[in-house]
């Protein structure tokens, strides 16, 4: 008995050793197969995933490539002058576009201005002679016009030479500044010698000019050897050239300035005896003498057109000898301290127009003492 259940007991492990490997078999089994299963699914998912893969390498090759044309296209050194040209052109043209733009607003408002002074010397009487004693020409109204246009453009020219100085811009900016202003005053003598042929009593006169200018003006101008005395000290340090240079340019003109006086002062005189050697206007027996005599005298005056335009000559000329002398700095500073002179003078005659008009006034208690009142500013001038 004792042995059967002993078999039997053997039996019975045998039996659960053989279940239990049986069952870790198909455990593994399941095990494998789970991991088959999983690797099959990832090669799926890889096999998948390969078309994107190279859809993106696509992709990405394409970028690059077109990224590198556009860097070749951009650098391409023709390309690239051509790109640079054309910008330099559109920017060109938005200047021209610009400074066309501020002419035409210039030319308006200059053109505005031309219109009220003629219309404000017609008002006056003053056009084409229509004056009182009918002493202004339409000659001399011009001048006045173009001589007013003058001065404005005359202190656009003082405000850029100023800002070049003091901005130290390089030669050659400046240079076209010192060129420019001094073709504005090439212009002016270019419309001073047409007033002469026109009417030269106009410039001798110098109406046109502030009572404090006419104090300093010579034969219907400034003086060149007194404007180099107020000029010069403006333009330290100069080489020895250059004072050398002055010194003969202010010599010369002061010899020329003599003799054109001297030559004015023998034609007045020798007007003044034809004037007072002429016949009488009230006897008829008289009047052809008188009447030659006259014509004698326009002969003569007809010279008086040749000195004034003598004169401006020798005004021109000095104003470019100044400009060969100087350097470009020193020559802006020459011109800048001409316009600055004729300023305070224009400034001086305006304080004086507009001072006040009572000088001293006598009380009410004392109304039989002298009160002394000024005179219109015109009066103090009238012998000019």
């Amino acid at each position: 008995m004792r042995s059967l259940h002993t078999t039997k007991e053997s039996s019975n492990v045998t039996a659960n050793t053989t279940d239990s490997e049986s069952s870790s078999k198909n455990n593994s089994d399941q095990k494998a197969s789970s991991h088959q299963q999983g690797a099959v699914a990832d090669m799926a998912t890889q096999f998948d995933q390969i078309p994107q893969q190279l859809q993106q390498k696509k992709m990405a090759e394409s970028s690059t490539h077109s990224h590198n044309n556009r860097m070749a296209k951009t650098t391409d050194p023709k390309k690239m002058r051509r790109l640079a040209q054309n910008r330099e052109a559109a920017r060109k043209s938005r200047l021209r576009k610009k400074a066309y733009i501020q002419q035409l607003e210039s030319s308006k408002l200059k053109l505005a201005q031309m219109e009220q002074n003629l219309d404000r010397a017609r008002s006056q009487g003053l056009f084409l002679g229509g004056s009182p004693g009918g002493n202004t020409s339409s000659g001399a109204t011009m001048f006045d016009v173009e001589y007013g246009r003058w001065l404005d453009d005359g202190g656009r020219r003082m405000g850029e030479l100023h800002g070049g100085l003091h901005a130290n811009l390089p030669d050659g900016e400046l240079r076209a500044i010192v060129d420019d202003t001094l073709a504005h005053y090439d212009e002016l003598f270019r419309v001073r010698a047409a007033a002469a042929r026109s009417d030269v009593f106009h410039l001798i006169t110098e109406t046109w000019a502030t009572p404090a200018e006419r104090c300093f003006l010579w034969m219907g101008g400034f003086r060149p050897s007194d404007l180099l005395k107020i000029v010069v000290p403006r333009l330290d340090p100069l080489t020895e050239q250059q004072v050398v240079g002055i010194y003969s340019l202010q010599q010369s003109s002061q010899q020329t300035e003599e003799a054109l006086s001297q030559g004015l002062e023998q034609l007045h005189q020798s007007l003044s005896e034809t004037v007072a050697n002429g016949g009488s206007m009230i006897d008829d027996a008289n009047i052809r003498s008188f009447m030659g005599y006259m014509a004698l005298a326009l002969g003569k005056l007809s010279n008086l057109e040749g000195f004034v335009i003598q004169a401006d000559n020798l005004r021109q000329q000095t104003l470019h000898q100044m400009h060969r002398i100087l350097t470009i700095r020193q020559a802006a500073r020459c011109f800048l301290a001409i316009g600055e002179y004729h300023n305070r003078l224009r400034a001086l005659s305006s304080i004086w127009a507009s001072r006040p008009r009572e000088i001293l006034v006598a009380d009410e208690g004392n109304c039989g003492e002298l009160s002394i009142a000024a005179q219109p500013s015109e009066s103090q001038f009238s012998a000019f």
